[in-house]
């Protein structure tokens, strides 16, 4: 089993992760939000355990974008605050259990293993962005109903884009997850930002309305909406 931890008390998130490790689960972790949104998309885990009090995105957030990329790990909220507002608004986000702080390890495995057995909801076939939706199964995108022809490298940066579309993608995701490669910077943002005008071409400049937006120094945006 692999599970990610994300977590900003480091001492707790390493605690944690060792106690996993002992009972043979493979862990890693992240330690503010951005971090644990980054790794939760860039590989696949088994389940996630995630603190709501984070810096940067919040827990809620972190599980709203996860959620909305289509990633199907079960989470598991921990957290201090254990209002029943907030297991409610995490539990209809899409959390599967929630385990107030402090805890004892032995109902945190219990848990973890409780949720990972659940039969997983199978993610949105679909990826859409205002008039632009892309079919994975058949590796079709279409704008406005119209057929588009992609490479696959456009394809699979298309792709990235729409599973994180209306947060930012850093150059550096991009490259891992597009390139398989790690981020260095001049020779690569140069790589990135041509391929990022080969998809203007075919999916925003015929159409007359832009989705695809650029961060400066960042990264790049697909809009939800043209």
């Amino acid at each position: 089993m692999r599970v990610l931890i994300i977590d900003d008390e480091a001492k707790f998130a390493r605690v944690l992760e060792q106690g996993l490790k002992e009972h043979g689960i493979t862990a890693e972790v992240a330690f503010d939000g951005l971090s644990g949104l980054e790794k939760a998309l860039a590989r696949t885990f088994d389940a996630i355990l995630l603190d709501v009090m984070l810096p940067g995105m919040n827990g809620f957030e972190v599980l709203k974008a996860i959620r909305a990329a289509g990633c199907p790990a079960p989470v598991l909220m921990l957290t201090a605050r254990g209002t029943v507002d907030d297991r409610v608004r995490g539990l209809n986000l899409g959390a599967d259990d929630y385990l107030p702080k402090p805890f004892v390890f032995k109902e945190l495995l219990a848990r973890l293993q409780a949720i990972t057995r659940r039969p997983q909801v199978e993610p949105q076939t679909l990826l859409r962005a205002g008039d632009l939706e892309m079919d994975p199964q058949k590796r079709e995108v279409k704008r406005g109903g119209q057929l588009i022809d992609l490479s696959t490298k456009e394809y699979a940066l298309l792709e990235l884009l729409l599973q994180r579309k209306g947060t930012v993608v850093t150059l550096a995701t991009v490259m891992d997850r597009v390139w398989n490669s790690d981020y260095r910077a001049t020779e690569d943002s140069n790589v990135v930002a041509v391929y990022i005008t080969y998809l203007r071409k075919k999916i925003d400049k015929p159409f007359g309305s832009n989705l695809i937006q650029t961060v400066r120094g960042t990264g790049y945006l697909l809009r939800e909406e043209a």
